[in-house]
């Protein structure tokens, strides 16, 4: 009986497990996906010919790619290393820029004026939320939804006194507030279309909370691989 009641206990636990597992892996991409849908819809009512976007090979920026060639919307990627440029491009990106290249700010202000890009999602802060202000048309905004630099935005005060562009801060909770409930109700329901096919992340790895280190460290080494979860309750080799 207590064999029985172990092996019970164990596929039990093995099942909430699985259960949660699964859980965490899609409120993660549904939260990224409500990040994305709010962008790029800012990008579309506002009427912006074409977007500007940082860390563009993230799971979010992957999903403003997506939305992009979905709504025939221009977007110009910044990424940092050229296997990055790869991934994109077999991806569907027809503009794809290395930050780390030389001439990289010269390449930035040529599309952003071919395509009229006047409005930027910036992941990083710090150095390159001036760059992208910078390269944009009178009138440019960036949008700072993130600060991967770990640094304060830099931004030249003749960008926003002479060519009125300006910067400012996304965060999804104060979005939703400032939404009626039936352009929330309109906005869950294209995820919902959208979900699955167009837009879509990966989880590379989950963690138990003692190995919160160890799962901070692989997701730093590549974050361009997918998401890493912390689950509680998670145990290496046991069940």
């Amino acid at each position: 009986i207590v064999v029985k009641d172990s092996i019970r206990d164990r596929m039990n636990r093995k099942e909430y497990l699985d259960s949660n597992r699964q859980d965490g892996k899609d409120m993660m991409v549904a939260l990224t996906c409500h990040d994305t849908q709010a962008l790029v819809e800012t990008a579309r009512r506002e009427g912006h010919k074409a977007v500007v976007q940082t860390a563009a090979a993230s799971a979010l920026g992957r999903m403003v790619l997506a939305l992009g060639n979905h709504f025939n919307l221009p977007v110009i990627h910044v990424v940092r290393r050229p296997e990055q440029v790869e991934l994109l491009r077999s991806e569907g990106a027809s503009y794809v820029l290395n930050s780390s290249e030389p001439g990289f700010e010269k390449q930035l202000r040529q599309l952003c004026k071919e395509l009229n890009a006047t409005i930027g999602f910036d992941a990083v802060a710090g150095e390159m939320t001036g760059q992208l202000l910078h390269a944009m048309p009178n009138g440019g905004r960036v949008i700072v939804y993130g600060a991967l630099s770990l640094a304060g935005c830099l931004v030249h005060p003749s960008d926003l006194i002479f060519q009125q562009k300006r910067v400012e801060g996304f965060w999804l909770a104060d979005w939703f507030r400032t939404q009626t409930p039936l352009t929330s109700l309109r906005t869950a329901l294209a995820l919902q279309r959208l979900f699955g096919s167009t837009l879509k992340t990966s989880v590379r790895a989950c963690f138990p909370l003692e190995e919160t280190a160890t799962a901070l460290k692989l997701y730093a080494r590549s974050m361009t691989e997918g998401k890493v979860l912390l689950m509680p309750g998670l145990r290496r080799g046991r069940m």
